[in-house]
């Protein structure tokens, strides 16, 4: 009994090509698509309102597709007491000072200067003096745009 050889036919390799094409052309799709849902934001500072939380403690937010960045205004005296949250943290201090308490230790973080706290590392924080800080998560905080974040609001 002869051996039957597979020879691929012109059609079946265009087939293939076609396809290939074709998947190509939807990932593209896919692609431009999600793209299309991050919206460009240009928003000056000066435009949002700030909020009020405590007599000491002011904040504006900003929150992109999977990223969000608050200026925070705190009073000398002000304490942002201890919490955790599963939101990646970045502190950068624009002017003033934070002593943050955080991980059995004090670290003072002063202007000029970024402090980067892990997902679900509780700390707390206290103002040496007027401060102005940037801070910046990932994802954005749920609790802070459904302004649940009663931790912050009518304490010192």
């Amino acid at each position: 009994m002869a051996k039957k050889t597979k020879v691929k036919s012109k059609t079946s390799t265009r087939k293939k090509a076609q396809v290939a094409k074709s998947h190509s052309r939807a990932r593209h799709a896919v692609t431009k698509h999600a793209a299309r849902k991050t919206e460009l934001q240009y928003v000056p500072w000066h435009t949002i309102p700030l909020e009020d939380l405590n007599p000491l403690l002011q904040r504006q937010f900003i929150v992109g597709q999977e990223i969000m960045v608050a200026r925070v205004l705190l009073k000398k005296g002000c304490i942002v007491p201890e919490h955790s949250h599963h939101n990646e943290q970045l502190t950068y201090i624009l002017d003033g000072a934070l002593k943050f308490f955080i991980d059995g230790k004090e670290i003072v973080v002063h202007s000029g200067e970024v402090l980067c706290i892990p997902s679900n590392m509780p700390h707390k924080a206290e103002a040496l003096e007027d401060t102005v800080d940037l801070d910046v998560f990932n994802p954005p905080r749920a609790d802070w745009i459904s302004r649940n974040d009663q931790y912050l609001r009518g304490q010192k």
